[in-house]
């Protein structure tokens, strides 16, 4: 298993790499915000030669334009990764299942040398979602369980395994070199 974290405006624009093998940033919520912090966070990772990812936070509706702008504020690399982060907004909302399949075939329409992935918890993966579609791989968020052993059937790439002091992650790779070359063959 590979280390990783995933960062936003809430941590700072510089953190510690140390045995870390990706980092995923969060890039953009909606069709309005921009993290502040993303291009200095995405190249940390960078100089520490880390695989990069980043994130779009998804609201229900304008499917199409959050697609478009994501991909167009993400400052992504053929060989990163992107993900659409699908839970409840802070308006109390979610996409459907419908908007998230179609979010991430967009982006992965947009961005073909990309692997896009779909984030989420294990409650949404078992209780909101229908049609199983996670695009290149499913990102799942449980805690409370050891690192590398959510509580699902469904095959995953990323657990994300604790929020302290930071989201800590996991990617099922038997090596950094493993992660690039799957990362790259998109």
């Amino acid at each position: 298993m590979l280390h990783g974290i995933d960062v936003s405006s809430h941590q700072p624009a510089s953190y510690d790499t140390d045995g870390l093998a990706f980092v995923i940033v969060k890039a953009t919520e909606a069709r309005t915000y921009v993290n502040p912090k993303m291009e200095a966070q995405a190249e940390c990772a960078r100089k520490a030669g880390l695989v990069v990812g980043f994130y779009h936070f998804l609201w229900p509706g304008d499917i199409t334009e959050q697609a478009e702008y994501f991909t167009q504020k993400a400052p992504a690399r053929a060989g990163d990764l992107l993900a659409c982060d699908w839970e409840t907004t802070g308006g109390g909302t979610r996409a459907s299942d419908a908007e998230k399949d179609r979010f991430i075939r967009e982006v992965k329409s947009l961005r073909p040398r990309n692997r896009v992935l779909l984030y989420c918890n294990r409650s949404f993966w078992l209780d909101v979602d229908r049609t199983s579609y996670a695009g290149d791989g499913l990102w799942i968020a449980q805690y409370g369980v050891a690192e590398g052993e959510p509580e699902i059937r469904a095959k995953w790439v990323v657990h994300q395994y604790t929020d302290d002091p930071v989201d800590r992650n996991v990617a099922r790779f038997d090596g950094a070199d493993a992660l690039r070359e799957w990362a790259e063959g998109a």
